[in-house]
Order: structure tokens, then sequence, then C-alpha cells
């Protein structure tokens, strides 16, 4: 397990996490949140974290997931690595193996960001 304290996306001081669509950004936020989109703006990346979040049993060992890509396993250590600085993901080390499994935390506050409230419509575009 990694000492690294995972950092909670769009909370206010109140500890409510307004979306995207209803309040803007402050530049520490969108720093946060910037790191976390630019993790999973990768397609190797995307589907590691596919396959990890798929997989029956909820965890999957790396030794799975590097034969379903035609890149070293060092490259593949490499995506994981920025999946988990992100915290999108965790690991637990077993013997020589690594396992990794979605941290759906993490996920579900992505979710809560991009999510426009019930019933809320969208702004009319400005018109010149």
């Amino acid at each position: 397990m990694s000492k690294q304290e995972l950092v909670v996306l769009g909370r206010d001081a109140d500890g409510c996490c307004p979306a995207l669509l209803t309040a803007p950004l402050d530049e520490d936020r969108a720093t946060d949140l910037a790191r976390v989109f630019k993790a999973l703006g990768d397609p190797v990346r995307l589907r590691l974290l596919s396959m990890i979040a798929s997989r029956a049993g909820g965890e999957i060992c790396v030794c799975d997931l590097t034969p379903a890509f035609d890149l070293s396993q060092p490259t593949i250590s490499h995506h994981l690595k920025l999946l988990k600085q992100a915290g999108l993901i965790a690991s637990e080390r077993r013997g020589t193996w690594v396992y990794y499994r979605l941290l759906p935390a993490m996920t579900d506050r992505l979710a809560a960001i991009l999510t426009r409230p019930d019933g809320e419509p969208l702004p009319e575009p400005a018109r010149p």
C-alpha cells in the first residue's frame, strides 16, 4: 500500500462536492482535476483502468495485464504508476506479483464533478 495521501477533489469547506457545471473551479481544484484527467488521457491507461475495473473479483495481477499490450513490462508499470498517482487505482504486492484494484471513490467523485444536477437546465449561450 502506498503511504501517499489521496486528494479529495471538488470538495468545498462544507464537505460538499460542487459539480464542474455548477461552479467555477479554483486554481488548486483545477490542478488536481487536470492531473487525474491527464492520467485518463492516454488510450493505454484507459484500457488498463477498464481491465482493472471490469475484472471479476475486483483485482487483477500485473501478469494478466501485460500480455494484452504490445508494450514492454516497464512501460506498462509506468502507466500503472501514473494511474496510481492519480488516485484511480491501488496496488498490493504478493510475492513477486503486484495486484491492482480500482478505487471507486475516485471514479465516483469524477462522475459527481461532471454530472449536471437533476432538472437544472444548461445555461443559455451568450449572444453577441
